[in-house]
């Protein structure tokens, strides 16, 4: 069988947080807490007599995606009716951007992985568009919920510039991060704020005509997206194996069945019959408000990533995660400015990703919500730094403060948690563990060093876990090798010589 290289483009559909909809003032609210049909009106329900407004606000986030993404944008953009015929699209057309783009022509870098260098992805176009209602199949019937129609989304057209799952992966996890930076969406998935739809086809490897595409619509996870674009590829891959041609065509993703179902044919621009929207005038915009927009962008997560790595030593893997989210950005930056001198970087980002992470994940909250500020953190990472207390007893302050809230130092002071340090403390716990367990002792002697860690266990355990490690095991190896740790027990008889 020839070999097979994947050509993939990704639509990408991203809900705008403005605070009402793109042609009318309902507003924007959270289909999984409002009341069905409770953000309405004639305009986005598409009642005869009505006309749409643009909403100025969901254009200048629109515009921070374009520039993030390093678009042209037009300094004239027209909509269009997008026309077909679907139960939750109540005019029977959506008002959408085609000829005339908001933006175009720009790119997105994916970061570096392993012996990759890095990946550009050439952008199209992004534009606007509103979004459809939302239907709910129960008992044998369909229901709509109007209260998403009329939402404003910001569509990002990529070329087909992607040949692999895993850069598909990576790039569309990377967009992602972006938007969220630039604090224009969630994006949150588990709420569809951001859902990809996939162009997939394959070409004999080394050739440059692209092959027959299909579209795969609406998937809303990145295992949804790579488990149905790497389907359809070995489909596709069977079909042409078998001497057989692809079929230009819409399918969609069953997620729970794990398996690509054909939905129509695959529709052309045509097939939509897009003109010019007739209740709203060219959007015209000034050169000096794109200037000014730009001025306003924060900083990228390529850059930010980057800085990361170069400014506090962190592996590229952890500089990743903390810039996923943008308030975990944040917070990381602000904890690593209080701990300075006190805590190194990387040791911060361990607090964060490893030990808060667990806490907000058992939660199900954000990092914004946690009662542990980045000063707090500091302060709890601080205080292992200084020897005040182990790691074990940091972590269940971090636990107790996650959950009540109050003052690292004085949880600690108040219930006695300071680590015991002091050379007279240790020698007396010492004293007492070797005292009380004297066939350890003799097997330590005999040459079975491992029994070291099971008699730091227990000294650590005889000190509810407060006791310093290292000045502990320092403590009790001086001991085990002294005069006073062969004291501990009758001396074991000495082997006989050899004649």
């Amino acid at each position: 069988m020839p070999s097979y290289e994947p050509v993939i483009g990704l639509e990408v559909h991203a809900e705008l947080q403005t605070e009402s909809k793109m042609f009318c003032g309902c507003p924007v609210v959270d289909l999984t807490q409002a009341e069905p049909n409770s953000a309405a009106c004639e305009i986005c329900t598409g009642l005869p007599g009505t006309l749409p407004a643009i909403n100025a606000r969901a254009v200048e986030y629109a515009i921070r995606v374009a520039l993030a993404l390093h678009c042209t944008v037009n300094p004239t953009s027209v909509f269009a009716r997008k026309n077909y015929f679907y139960p939750d699209l109540p005019k029977g057309f959506q008002i959408s951007q085609f000829e005339m783009p908001l933006a175009s022509e720009g790119w997105l870098d994916v970061p570096p992985r392993g012996d990759a260098g890095r990946l550009r992805i050439r952008i199209r176009r992004v534009h606007l568009e509103e979004d459809t209602g939302k239907l709910f199949h129960r008992d044998g019937h369909s229901l709509v919920d109007f209260n998403r129609s009329g939402v404003p989304l910001v569509e990002i057209v990529t070329e087909p510039d992607l040949h692999s799952v895993d850069d598909l992966k990576v790039f569309a996890s990377q967009l992602r991060t972006v938007l969220r930076h630039l604090d224009v969406t969630s994006a949150d998935m588990e709420k569809g704020l951001i859902r990809f739809e996939a162009n997939v086809s394959i070409r004999p490897s080394g050739t440059s005509t692209l092959g027959t595409r299909t579209e795969i619509k609406n998937l809303n996870s990145f295992r949804a997206l790579v488990t149905a674009v790497a389907t359809e590829l070995t489909r596709q891959q069977g079909v042409l194996g078998a001497g057989g041609r692809v079929t230009q065509e819409t399918l969609g993703w069953d997620d729970a069945a794990g398996a690509l179902v054909p939905q129509r044919s695959k529709e052309e621009a045509h097939d939509y019959r897009y003109f010019p929207e007739p209740d709203l005038p060219p959007l015209v915009i000034d050169p000096a408000w794109v200037d000014r927009i730009r001025a306003g962008l924060p900083e990228l997560p390529e850059a930010r990533r980057d800085r990361f790595i170069r400014d506090y030593g962190l592996a590229p893997a952890r500089a990743d995660l903390l810039i996923e989210d943008r308030s975990v950005a944040g917070f990381f930056e602000e904890a690593v400015a209080q701990a300075a001198g006190r805590v190194p970087p990387d040791k911060i980002a361990n607090w964060v990703l490893v030990d808060l992470f667990a806490l907000l994940h058992d939660a199900g909250i954000p990092i914004e919500r946690a009662r542990v500020g980045p000063d707090t953190l500091a302060d709890i990472a601080g205080l292992v730094e200084t020897g005040d207390v182990n790691l074990p007893t940091a972590r269940a302050v971090l636990a107790e403060v996650f959950d009540r809230g109050g003052d690292p130092r004085q949880i600690v002071a108040g219930r006695g948690l300071g680590q015991v340090a002091d050379e007279a403390s240790l020698t007396r716990i010492v004293r007492s563990v070797l005292a009380e367990h004297p066939s350890q002792v003799a097997a330590y002697r005999q040459g079975k060093t491992a029994v070291l860690e099971w008699l730091i266990g227990q000294a650590m355990k005889r000190e509810g876990g407060r006791a310093n490690p290292h000045r502990l095991r320092a403590s009790l190896e001086q001991a085990l090798q002294s005069a006073e740790g062969r004291d501990a027990l009758p001396e074991t008889p000495a082997p006989p010589k050899s004649r």
